[in-house]
């Protein structure tokens, strides 16, 4: 059946519109998009979502953690929540579709909800969850961990290129950083998680297969690595007596991809995307170099075995420059697994819609990883074109985001227990 030919529920002129107005908040290049965590285009972003929200009829507000939240009430109001989100930053170098169809996909389930004249017996929150990209103060997934109080005590003292902490971030956002207990959800609050996001990988296209269920997401883990030798003249100091902190990071970098690509039946991936050089000038041997560490894989062995094999590889590194070092980490998770039953129901609407929906697995994390450790959560991907993401060349068609919107909304409305209010 052509996606064309299905008649949906979900509203997919409006969810086009809504994507392509948001695409202007940060626009760079044609297709670009610049929008990080906590800045000015972050907050146009909020306030335009925001206005959203209140249009479809939910209640909206945004909490000291920077996240977005609409709520639409449902029959019993103390009952655990149905949250559905993502998230609208983005990288520095980034596309439009990234988080942002889990927001305004999620948002139109509600508004649809309201529209049908259905309420659900829970209520349900849309979310906008602040920072999961992590870009701009090298650490994801604040907003989303924030609510759940999984959050380091440093995590507000992280500082971005500029030297602007979180903490100063927040405020200039319009939140309070002393007042984050009372954004925190109280253990049992949340019943359940949905995602909706576009895959980021080829799968899905190489298939040519408009959207897939979510089996798991990999446990990633970030590491900043910092190692220190002594800077020196580039002209004078005997290439025997340097202690050249970037050779030594060079290796390291290497390692890192040696050792993500000993199996190349496994989906192993690990990235060295962060790089600062200290004094960073082209005729001082390099003192101090600090960068990060992106190490993943489903399979947990396995990659408890790559980490071993590269903190032996950076004290080898640092033994052969007479280097110091040091492993901050940064994040650590075990790679989560969707529940079964929601992804049950997935596959039953999917058929309903005429697709045979495959399952596969998430190598990008998402909000998702961190609400999985107090709820079950289910996701839904978007075929994107050539598996392009955190590129402003990242592309999904509007059939695809609406189809996978619509099995969104299915999923929800079974999930939710609704009954007609009409």
């Amino acid at each position: 059946m052509n996606v064309k030919a299905r008649v949906l529920t979900i509203n997919e002129e409006r969810l086009r519109k809504r994507i392509e107005a948001l695409a202007q908040i940060g626009k760079i290049g044609e297709t670009g998009v610049c929008r990080l965590a906590l800045s000015p285009e972050d907050r146009a972003g909020v306030e335009l979502v925001r206005s959203w929200m209140e249009e479809a009829g939910l209640s909206a507000r945004l909490d000291h953690f920077g996240n977005l939240i609409g709520r639409l009430a449902g029959q019993n109001p103390d009952a655990p929540v149905l949250m559905i989100g993502s998230h609208i930053d983005s990288q520095p170098y980034g596309g439009r579709y990234d988080g942002v169809i889990g927001v305004l996909g999620g948002l139109e389930v509600a508004q649809t909800l309201r529209e049908q004249g259905i309420v659900p017996k829970q209520p349900i929150e849309v979310v906008a969850f602040c920072d999961e990209e992590g870009c701009r103060f090298q650490k994801g997934l604040f907003g989303s961990k924030g609510i759940l109080g999984q959050l380091d005590p440093q995590d507000l003292e992280r500082t971005d290129k500029s030297g602007v902490t979180r903490r100063e971030a927040l405020a200039a956002f319009g939140c309070d950083p002393e007042r984050l207990a009372e954004s925190v959800y109280p253990a049992g609050s949340i019943g359940a998680y949905l995602e909706l996001h576009i895959e980021q990988g080829p799968v899905l296209d190489d298939a040519n297969e408009p959207i897939g269920i979510v089996s798991a997401i990999s446990g990633p883990l970030w590491w900043t690595v910092e190692l220190t030798g002594f800077a020196g003249h580039a002209g004078s100091v005997p290439m025997p007596m340097r202690k050249d902190a970037l050779v030594g990071a060079a290796k390291v970098i290497l390692a890192v991809n040696e050792l993500a690509r000993l199996d190349p039946e496994a989906p192993t991936v690990g990235t060295v995307g962060h790089l600062e050089v200290f004094p960073d000038s082209r005729n001082i041997i390099p003192e101090r170099v600090r960068f990060s560490v992106d190490l993943r894989d489903i399979d947990l062995v396995r990659r408890d075995e790559r980490e071993k094999a590269l903190r032996e590889a950076i004290a080898r590194a640092a033994a052969e420059g007479g280097l110091q070092y040091t492993i901050t980490e940064d994040t650590n998770s075990d790679p989560r697994y969707c529940a079964d039953w929601i992804k049950a129901i997935m596959h039953e609407e999917s058929r309903a819609l005429g697709i045979s929906a495959r399952e596969l697995m998430s190598g990008p994390f998402h909000d998702a990883l961190a609400l999985s450790y107090v709820c079950d959560y289910g996701m839904i991907f978007v075929r994107c074109k050539d598996g392009i993401s955190h590129n402003p060349q990242e592309f999904s068609t509007y059939e695809d985001i609406a189809l996978g919107t619509e099995l969104l909304y299915k999923t929800a409305l079974r999930m939710s227990g609704t009954n007609s209010g009409m």
